[in-house]
């Protein structure tokens, strides 16, 4: 088995139809002879901010001279991108290889995994056989029956904060969301909250009481930016002073901020975390999509705000850069997210907008999607492909000395960076 039928058969295995539940992944795993229970892990939920959180605890770690794999979703680029050991996506041909011995077994159940359980199943047989010293795992959607949740203990869970999103699958409250994200929480385990959401908070409360788990709260009350430009950011949370960081955006420094407390949570678990593998493995973390700056002239940012605390974020973020000056926007969003408080926001930076439908199934139409943002008094055009619309925006941004922000979906971001 090659690569490209390695990938064809993962994406040849549909979900939709399937009913949510760990008896698959759990069937898959015990054939596989269990590769979890080789490993230890920090394990992530949320609705925003686990990539993010996720890929700066990587780094610190990998800083800290451990073996780190890490596990994360979607892909953006490429997909070899969701399993990584020490930074480096696994090689096509381990891929193809791992693929081609886990296959026939699960071929072989009578109830099949779905595409995210044999995803899960390959990266977790992955770590094993390279060994990681500790695995960061981010959940997909969820937490409770996601199929992340076969671990059955994590040096710590974290919940990084919860909003309203996928709403069919988990509920239609932060209430019920939180329900299951606080799924993850293990039995005499330890939980890290990030949000301050006192709702969300109670819920997780009442499920760490009854998993006899600690609950630990990212206080970011002493969180002050003593600088936030285009370059990067410096802060001081508590006795943490000066801490940089190189990523983009102004909620960043609040994900960084979780990071560390998780850092102190890890510390108490026995593991050797130095303060300079903290401070060169926060500055050194990268992440892409999240306010990314990808070109200078005209500048062009990418974020890959979907939801509304996302889109929130976003637009906090826009503002502080740029000031009350309006940018472009090249936008395209799931009919299933609230495109209508999307358009909202976003009338409030944007002086026009090119709008696309996003390559997949799940995408608005892009006329109709212009046509709530026109209602809303942003002037928009409506575009047949990315290429089209982000030409058209590249020259608007130019010749009006704009800034270009892409956002709405990270399905968009392969297409834009390759016309990069």
């Amino acid at each position: 088995m090659n690569y490209e039928q390695a990938l064809a058969y993962i994406h040849s295995i549909s979900w939709t139809f399937t009913k949510p539940g760990l008896e698959r992944i759990g069937e898959l795993c015990r054939r596989l002879g269990d590769p979890q229970k080789h490993l230890k892990f920090v394990h992530v939920a949320g609705t925003n901010g686990k990539g993010s959180f996720c890929s700066m605890l990587d780094s610190v770690l990998r800083h800290a001279s451990y073996k780190v794999g890490l596990f994360t979703s979607p892909y953006i680029r490429d997909f070899c991108e969701r399993i990584r050991v020490d930074g480096e996506n696994i090689p096509k041909q381990d891929l193809a290889q791992i693929v081609a011995y886990v296959q026939p077994i699960a071929d072989a159940m009578e109830d099949k995994p779905t595409e995210f359980e044999l995803i899960t199943a390959i990266g977790l047989e992955y770590f094993k056989r390279c060994a990681c010293d500790v695995v960061v795992l981010e959940a997909g959607m969820g937490g409770r029956l996601d199929s992340t949740n076969i671990i059955e203990s994590a040096l710590l869970s974290v919940i990084t904060g919860i909003s309203l999103d996928h709403t069919a699958y988990l509920g239609d409250t932060v209430e019920k969301i939180a329900a299951e994200k606080a799924g993850i929480i293990k039995e005499g385990g330890s939980v890290l909250y990030c949000g301050n959401d006192a709702r969300v908070r109670a819920v997780i409360k009442e499920k760490a009481d009854q998993m006899h788990a600690t609950l630990l709260d990212a206080d970011k009350s002493t969180l002050t930016l003593s600088r936030c430009d285009l370059s990067g950011c410096t802060f001081d949370l508590g006795a943490w002073k000066n801490v940089e960081l190189s990523l983009l955006g102004l909620y960043q420094p609040e994900n960084a901020a979780n990071v560390l407390y998780a850092v102190e949570a890890l510390r108490k678990q026995g593991m050797e975390i130095p303060e300079d593998a903290v401070y060169a493995g926060l500055a050194a973390a990268r992440w892409q999509a999240r306010f990314e700056k990808i070109v200078q002239d005209p500048l062009v940012i990418f974020d890959g705000a979907h939801n509304p605390e996302g889109i929130d974020a976003a637009v906090q973020s826009v503002k502080y850069y740029f000031g009350t000056k309006k940018v472009a926007v090249l936008t395209g969003v799931m009919r299933d997210k609230d495109y209508e408080y999307v358009a909202t926001r976003l009338s409030e930076i944007a002086d026009r907008a090119f709008c696309i439908k996003p390559d997949n199934p799940r995408a608005l139409d892009a006329q109709e999607y212009a046509r709530v943002l026109e209602r809303r008094g942003v002037q928009a055009s409506a575009h047949d492909s990315v290429q089209e619309a982000f030409a058209r925006a590249k020259a608007f941004a130019k010749e009006s000395g704009s800034v270009l922000v892409c956002l709405g979906s990270l399905y968009m971001y392969e297409q834009i960076y390759a016309l990069i």
